[in-house]
């Protein structure tokens, strides 16, 4: 089969398309035949060596699939081929087959594609912990959502506003992206290449700054997210896309009560009961079509290192994803 892998860490160019051999599925696991794969800043990540986690080299690149079980491992119960599946992967995802915990997998809606279910296991799950789990978001309250154009951004101002949110504001790098935030309910916009980002939040909350905000960019967004926090405001802090590190004075927060959280769902994969009762809802929201997929960028896997160029480029616009069948 074929997958993407690469041997040392750098740029996109480092990834490599290989002939490998398809893995076999061990007790509780099940081969599945991935059709689309997600692509995700934590990929760009692993590729850097800069990863939550440790990335051992060879590496092959993909933590989200979607497709079909063609094959049961020993001691696989619950499931069965032919079923359409998505799953979060702990890597092995760009690839033609990958090997899942047959526990980890959930079943794809009737009424999504592959391409459509490739958006939801990581970023899917990851904006609506953001915003229940670790944001604790009650209703009636503000939110910022930073880079609100990307996959996890468009996912979190719908669902923010499903949640109960009193209003939704995003920030973007261009007219466009802000305009395509507004689309799916932002309620203000902030460019920030241009506008003074605390400064707008204080004005559209009315001077009390943003009950929730979420940063997935560090660097200065986790400066300026600081900067207009409400009392009592949480902001929950879920990768590093500028790959600029911070630090600050945990003192800071102790005259407003606010607090710094850190997620990462790669902590929920290992408690899949807890994952469902979420997708299952999420489901439910696509079905009564009150939230919207936004599939930005679909490319072949042959072209996954174009993939992460644009991505780390900010020239996409909602979920990118690779076709890995070549059928």
């Amino acid at each position: 089969m074929q997958a993407v892998r690469f041997h040392e860490y750098g740029g996109p160019e480092v990834l490599q398309i290989e002939d490998v051999p398809v893995p076999e599925p061990g007790p509780g696991e099940v081969l599945v035949k991935v059709a689309a794969a997600g692509v995700n800043y934590a990929d760009t990540r692993r590729r850097l060596g800069m990863y939550v986690e440790p990335t051992p080299l060879p590496w092959t690149v993909g933590s989200e699939i979607a497709g079909t079980i063609v094959k049961l491992g020993p001691e696989v119960t619950g499931v069965q081929e032919g079923q359409r599946v998505m799953a979060l992967t702990a890597g092995g995802g760009y690839a033609e087959y990958a090997v899942v915990a047959a526990r980890a997998l959930l079943l794809i809606p009737p009424q999504l594609s592959f391409v459509q279910a490739a958006a939801l296991p990581l970023q899917g799950l990851t904006a609506y912990y953001l915003l229940k789990l670790s944001g604790r978001l009650e209703p009636g309250e503000s939110v910022l959502v930073h880079a609100a154009a990307g996959g996890v951004g468009t996912l979190v101002v719908q669902m923010a506003k499903l949640l109960g949110a009193g209003k939704v504001i995003a920030t973007a790098s261009t007219p466009a992206k802000l305009e395509f935030a507004c689309s799916l309910g932002a309620d203000a916009q902030i460019d920030y290449t241009r506008e003074d980002v605390p400064a707008k939040v204080r004005e559209a909350t009315g001077g009390k700054g943003a009950d929730v905000i979420l940063d997935g960019v560090g660097g200065q967004v986790f400066e300026d997210s600081l900067r207009c926090l409400a009392a009592f405001g949480r902001l929950v802090v879920y990768g590093l896309a500028s790959g600029q590190a911070v630090e600050f004075n945990p003192v800071r927060l102790m005259r407003r009560n606010q607090s710094v959280i850190g997620f990462y769902l790669g902590q929920l994969m290992a408690r899949p009961e807890q994952l469902r009762p979420a997708a299952e809802e999420i489901a439910g929201w696509l079905a009564a079509e009150k939230l919207r997929l936004m599939i930005g960028h679909v490319f072949p896997l042959a072209d996954a290192a174009r993939a992460h160029r644009q991505l780390e480029g900010r020239e996409t616009t909602g979920k990118v994803v690779l076709l890995c069948d070549s059928a």
